[in-house]
């Protein structure tokens, strides 16, 4: 697990450089996708090398981590809608090719089955973007998940519906109670994962996901358990971390070509 703790700009530039990089490289690539705040600049930044540096996604495939289940196929806060809205379609990658968990549909339990296949037959996820919640959860694996765990229902604790009332209205009626998400099983199944979290509030999270024993306490403590996962953090995030200084030295000691 590698830390880079840097201000938020650049933890942007950074990842943004690794999708950039891999689809250089390999422009067929498979992409896996977080929604929330974390990842907006991540976004915002391929937008802009799309437009500008004619970065190319026309071939390239993406999965999204989590969906409610029960909203509208219209709702503005589906998941699968937020992805187009904030990167998909403001680049040339085909609808077709982004795939989600299905929160609408009429029997969950095979909807996730088949979600799980389809990552399996697109050749797995080369890179994921990752957030954090305040609790430790990654995607919707929820505090005491299993750590082996793969697309399944989950229940939403309080914590967390109240943490994304913010994205409806501060309406906590209105934040689903059920989610369909992608495993820490699935999850850990990527190719390189790259987390990003800022802010004093992820502190607590970021320091039992770094330096604190793999738990399902905790389940983004998993990442300890993967080759090549990055974790990029501001100032704020990284205010508990025992190792900071430690991190500090070795990314600024880092070649310039090895990137992350």
């Amino acid at each position: 697990m590698e830390v880079v703790i840097a201000p938020a700009d650049v933890l942007a530039r950074l990842a943004a450089d690794t999708v950039e990089g891999l689809l250089r490289t390999r422009p067929d690539a498979v992409l896996g996708l977080a929604t929330g705040s974390s990842p907006l600049a991540v976004y915002d930044e391929l937008v802009r090398r799309h437009v500008e540096e004619g970065l190319s996604f026309a071939r390239a495939r993406a999965f999204t981590l989590d969906e409610y289940v029960g909203l509208p196929l219209d709702h503005p806060q589906r998941y699968r809608n937020v992805i187009a809205r904030e990167l998909t379609d403001r680049v040339d990658l085909d609808p077709a090719r982004v795939a989600g968990p299905d929160g609408a549909a009429d029997d969950l339990p095979a909807a996730c089955a088949a979600y799980e296949q389809a990552i399996v037959d697109a050749g797995g996820v080369d890179v994921q973007i990752l957030g954090i919640g305040t609790d430790g959860h990654i995607a919707f694996n929820e505090p005491g998940s299993s750590l082996a765990s793969r697309t399944r229902v989950k229940t939403l604790t309080a914590q967390t519906r109240q943490d994304n009332a913010r994205f409806f209205d501060d309406d906590l009626e209105a934040v689903p109670q059920h989610c369909v998400t992608q495993g820490i099983g699935t999850i850990l199944a990527a190719g390189h994962l790259v987390l990003l979290a800022t802010g004093r509030a992820k502190a607590e999270a970021v320091h039992q996901m770094v330096e604190g024993p793999v738990s399902a306490l905790w389940p983004a403590s998993a990442l300890q358990l993967h080759p090549h996962v990055s974790v990029l953090i501001d100032d704020a995030a990284a205010s508990r971390l025992q190792l900071a200084d430690h991190f500090r030295q070795t990314w600024a000691a880092k070649p310039a070509w090895q990137g992350l």
